[in-house]
């Protein structure tokens, strides 16, 4: 059976993001054996209280996948990296460290959301250090609900002036820390998204081949990737 891959669904900021995921969800990802969530599945995700309708239609959704007996397993990202134990309760989903070591049969493969490869992006990497750490979060969460909407409206707007500004070379992973995760974990093959610059590229890590595939993001068409028996497909899911 298959494992699929998917990133940057960033469900809240298109409706025909989240009809398409839904879909997807009935259909594929419930012949699959497993279903690997590498961050952003939220454009938002304030707390594990947030009563957006439609993020809970979205985890009743991954219940009924996981409770069909597919796993499904989801890391942080940039948008969503407050995903707690109350969403894996409401979805059935798992949560990662990022980043992860998966074993796909015979080989071990790095999953990781990404954000943290571009680190040419030195103001994002601050705020990064900054919403990451703990305390942070923890302070963050004593805030009323409407108190954290709000800030997260604030932040989304503030991202995209930063992303207008900034070259955008600069916001794609780093080469040489690309290479650092490759020889710090010892593998020859890295899943991961964050950059919305889906591809497959064939590198060179101490003279030994290896391969980074990045997933796409779903603001126009779905992006996933394929794994079975050895073999790894990178689709566009365009919508109808």
């Amino acid at each position: 059976m298959a494992r699929l891959f998917v990133s940057d669904v960033h469900l809240g900021a298109a409706p025909q993001a989240t009809e398409q995921f839904l879909g997807f969800l009935r259909a594929e990802a419930a012949q699959a054996q497993a279903l690997y969530i590498l961050g952003d599945l939220f454009e938002a995700w304030v707390g594990d209280d947030d009563q957006d309708p439609g993020n809970e239609r979205v985890c009743r959704a991954l219940r009924a996948l996981t409770a069909g007996g597919v796993a499904c397993f989801a890391l942080h990202g940039n948008r969503d990296f407050l995903l707690g134990s109350g969403f894996c309760e409401r979805s059935g989903c798992q949560l990662l460290p990022d980043p992860v070591i998966a074993q796909l049969d015979d080989e071990r493969v790095l999953l990781t959301h990404g954000d943290a490869l571009c680190t040419d992006d030195h103001a994002y990497q601050e705020l990064r250090s900054i919403v990451r750490d703990p305390a942070w979060q923890e302070r963050f969460l004593t805030l009323p609900l409407s108190a954290r909407e709000q800030l997260a409206d604030e932040a989304r707007a503030g991202s995209r002036r930063h992303t207008s500004r900034t070259v955008p070379d600069i916001m794609d992973v780093n080469a040489q820390a690309v290479t650092a995760a490759f020889r710090a974990t010892g593998v020859r093959r890295l899943v991961h998204g964050h950059t919305h610059r889906p591809g497959v590229h064939d590198i060179e890590v101490d003279g030994e081949p290896a391969q980074r595939i990045v997933l796409g993001a779903w603001y126009e068409q779905g992006s996933v990737l394929r794994y079975e028996r050895g073999r790894y497909e990178l689709r566009a899911l365009p919508r109808g």
